[in-house]
């Protein structure tokens, strides 16, 4: 495969039978079990499954760190171990189909480790079964394999770093929800709507075409305008509970652009306390 953050179904399939660990992330909000029940009744062969309620964040923490705090990483090396990963696995993430949930949140934690073989199946379940190719409802039974590490947290943004932003010049934070939740018209999931003042609006899906990533140039291109001359490094992402902001951090890797950090709390976290500061609109 090309080392990249994303891959084909096309350099995929040939790679299975080299040992490619897959790890499927399907997951609703709607229902937390139907990614699992789905896993369960077809996946792509071998693949282990990963819940985002239950393996990718830690519920035990306060609601101040949001709605899908990140785990502790211990918690989630013993995870991977169990799935038969070890720091040298080369892993592909992959999800019902876009990478939102939460096939990016998965690549993100592993590139907080350190994992440098890991990457998301663009374009997801959707584009392995369009091309035809096999699933299976066989569950695997991986041997367990050992791995040790800790997070970078220097790639992870804190609320008090937030607070002393908010007088900056706007641009800096950037939120992946949709434009309706960002403008505060809708809170389907959060107690209060709107934003982090200051933060601009760039929906994940705005790094989509047709249910894949769009061409690296062109992501380069719609970031760089984002970013206004400023370097990756001083662009923190957002969303509703550090999720979906993964997806933007995937799409700057793929377009050569790495670097942005995570505020991981997000919206629900930032709201927890209704002192904060909320905007509305554009």
């Amino acid at each position: 495969m090309s080392g990249g953050p994303l891959v084909s179904v096309e350099a995929l399939a040939p790679a299975l039978a080299r040992g490619v660990v897959l790890v499927d992330c399907r997951f609703s909000l709607a229902d937390a079990g139907a990614g699992e029940r789905a896993w369960r009744e077809a996946h792509l062969p071998g693949a282990v499954h990963a819940d985002l309620d239950r393996d990718l964040s830690d519920h035990r923490q306060p609601a101040a760190l949001g709605r899908h705090p990140l785990p502790a990483a211990g918690d989630f090396c013993a995870r991977l171990a169990r799935w038969g990963i070890s720091p040298d696995t080369e892993v592909v993430a992959y999800d019902a189909g876009d990478g939102a949930m939460a096939a990016a949140r998965f690549w993100w934690l592993m590139r907080l480790l350190g994992h440098a073989r890991v990457a998301v199946l663009d374009g997801g379940l959707a584009a392995w079964t369009a091309q035809g190719l096999p699933l299976e409802s066989k569950l695997p039974s991986p041997a367990p394999a050992r791995y040790e590490g800790a997070f970078d947290l220097r790639q992870v943004v804190g609320t008090d770093e937030v607070l002393a932003r908010l007088s900056g010049s706007p641009g800096w934070l950037v939120d992946a929800r949709a434009g309706e939740r960002f403008r505060g018209e809708v809170e389907p999931l959060d107690p209060v709507a709107g934003h982090i003042p200051g933060a601009v609006n760039r929906p994940y899906t705005a790094n989509l075409a047709q249910g894949r990533f769009k061409p690296a140039e062109v992501l380069a291109a719609e970031f760089g305008e984002l970013l206004a001359g400023r370097s990756p490094e001083t662009l923190v992402l957002s969303c509703g509970s550090g999720v979906t902001a993964c997806h933007h951090a995937l799409a700057m890797a793929q377009a050569g652009l790495p670097g942005a950090r995570l505020y991981a709390p997000s919206w629900s976290g930032w709201t927890s306390d209704r002192g904060r500061p909320v905007a509305t609109g554009a």
